[in-house]
């Protein structure tokens, strides 16, 4: 049976792409979020009363993190010592967060601006284990910005 518009999206993975090059797909994103603050402005109204007036701040965004199964490629690695070694200006990028369906359609899309990761994860390890080995990259950004 054919999905309805109205129907909610289901996410079957996700891409991180950093100015233009693929740096990942990924089974796990969490954080994205926009949040304006209240400014509380007391004031009084024409009438004597003392009220207060709630008005819009400043707009800030959740840091965001994926996970993903480790895999072979340093790409994540090689960015985040970009600011380890203090070359945060280098390691701005701009980026896109794609939402996939199980067909593997893009059915989401968040823009992100100067976006750079301010921690890396790598697995837990158990020799008795039989789990997979996940890495966890979080970034932080100035904007966001939902496309579809």
């Amino acid at each position: 049976m054919p999905a309805r518009a109205t129907d909610p999206l289901v996410g079957f993975s996700f891409s991180l792409d950093i100015s233009g090059a693929v740096a990942g797909f990924f089974t796990e994103v969490s954080g994205l979020s926009s949040e304006t603050e209240v400014v509380e402005h007391k004031i009084t109204d024409p009438s004597g009363r003392d009220i207060i007036q709630k008005i819009p701040g400043r707009t800030k965004y959740g840091d965001i993190t994926l996970k993903r199964g480790i895999t072979a490629t340093m790409d994540m690695w090689t960015w985040r010592k970009q600011v380890e070694d203090g070359n945060v200006g280098g390691a701005r990028k701009n980026a896109t967060i794609t939402m996939y369906d199980q067909s593997l359609t893009p059915i989401a899309k968040w823009n992100l601006t100067n976006v750079w990761p301010t921690k890396i994860s790598g697995p837990s390890m158990q020799s008795d284990g039989n789990n997979f080995g996940v890495e966890e990259l979080t970034i932080t950004h100035e904007m966001m910005v939902r496309e579809q």
